[in-house]
């Protein structure tokens, strides 16, 4: 079957809004218990020669926020890129390259969660081997954070959670500053990124107001001054 995707027949000239739409569907399942039925090992078998993702997640490692579960997707549907804090490292970088540029898909997503670790041990100055210099990555969010006065650490949910929001658009600008190839396929509009939520104890996923988006907004304002 040309041109289409062997596991949810999702066209390979998919658009970046459309997957956005698959992602916000998906979630809808899985917050209501509407699980679509897979057969995984035929889907073993359908993607054994190649892969067709339709959209790259970069999300944090936390054990509760696995991004094919949370889009109720199957195998080869995403590309799924998890560290703690879901911050940007080259080698971030370059799997996104390879996603976007290689393989073909339409969509990034910067995942961040409710409640997270990372988010909190950037708030609270931890220091731990290498974890240190990852939640210095997080940093520029905890400075961003200016409406808590009081009680700026990782036992105020909502001063965390306001943090993890701000770390999301964040990575989304390291990661336009730190791949020149994603940036131009951002501006060709052969791909769009959209910073998102997700919420632990809902389940739901709140996605923000895609780059692409954005730009053409900046664009068309910029137009009619």
């Amino acid at each position: 079957m040309a041109g289409i995707h062997k596991i949810e027949h999702i066209p390979h000239d998919i658009t970046p809004a459309a997957a956005i739409q698959l992602l916000k569907d998906g979630n809808y399942r899985f917050v209501n218990n509407l699980k679509m039925n897979r057969d995984l090992l035929e889907q073993v078998n359908a993607t054994k020669d190649d892969q067709w993702p339709f959209a790259a997640i970069l999300s944090c490692m936390d054990s509760r926020t696995s991004a094919e579960l949370i889009f109720d997707l199957g195998l080869g549907d995403i590309f799924s890129i998890r560290i703690a804090g879901n911050v940007v490292s080259p080698n971030v970088l370059g799997s996104l390259e390879f996603a976007t540029a290689v393989a073909g898909s339409k969509l990034i997503v910067v995942l961040g969660h409710t409640s997270c670790g990372a988010i909190k041990g950037a708030c609270d100055n931890v220091e731990l081997g290498n974890l240190s210099k990852l939640l210095e990555q997080i940093k520029p969010a905890v400075q961003q954070e200016t409406t808590f006065k009081e009680n700026r650490t990782g036992k105020n949910a909502s001063f965390v959670n306001e943090v993890a929001r701000l770390n999301v658009h964040h990575t989304v600008d390291e990661i336009i500053t730190g791949s020149e190839i994603v940036a131009n396929l951002l501006d060709s509009g052969a791909i769009d990124i959209v910073p998102a939520m997700y919420d632990i104890a809902t389940g739901e996923v709140e996605f923000y107001q895609s780059v692409g988006n954005t730009r053409n907004a900046e664009v068309a304002v910029g137009m009619s001054n």
